[in-house]
């Protein structure tokens, strides 16, 4: 358990002995909640994987508190069309006893510095609905509320919104 944060996290890029803490922050989103639309949580060599592949485009960053990794954030390609090339989506976890700490908005904080000096243009955030904690989160970091897509995705036996928010860089 990571502990709340007394001062400011460290926010690094991802490194291959990272997979192992992201994979325990992300696999209890999976398997309890519909915050993620995944059924089953990936193994850490899943999650090393993933980091990899989105490295070699987009930033990947980790937030580390007393030497623990306590969130990750990252880009990821909007659409395939080439008009799209400088939008991109942003995806945050953090932590359970990390939030409301702080890190979200540094780990965000660097996240879109680092995508604006990259030469993207738009952000965009999906986010699985009711989920204040991140509307509250990304609405602070300057998104705006887009639309909803209604009952888009189903886990546990419901439909599930998912609303998106948009920040320019």
């Amino acid at each position: 358990m990571v502990a709340r944060m007394k001062g400011l996290a460290l926010i690094r890029a991802a490194t291959t002995a990272d997979p192992p803490a992201i994979q325990a922050i992300y696999a209890p989103v999976v398997e309890h909640t519909a915050i993620s639309f995944e059924e089953t949580p990936p193994s850490v060599a899943e999650m090393a994987a993933r980091i990899e592949v989105t490295m070699q485009d987009y930033p990947y960053l980790v937030a580390e508190l007393d030497g623990q990794v306590a969130g990750y954030a990252y880009a990821s390609q909007h659409r395939t069309r080439a008009a799209y090339r400088t939008s991109v989506d942003v995806t945050i976890y953090i932590a359970e006893g990390a939030r409301r700490s702080g890190v979200g908005r540094a780990l965000y904080g660097k996240l879109l510095l680092a995508l604006a000096e990259r030469g993207f243009h738009a952000a965009f955030a999906g986010i699985a609905l009711p989920n204040q904690g991140s509307i509250a989160l990304h609405e602070s970091m300057g998104f705006t509320p887009l639309g909803i897509y209604h009952e888009v995705g189903r886990k546990f036996g419901k439909w599930h919104d998912v609303g998106w928010w948009q920040r320019l860089l």
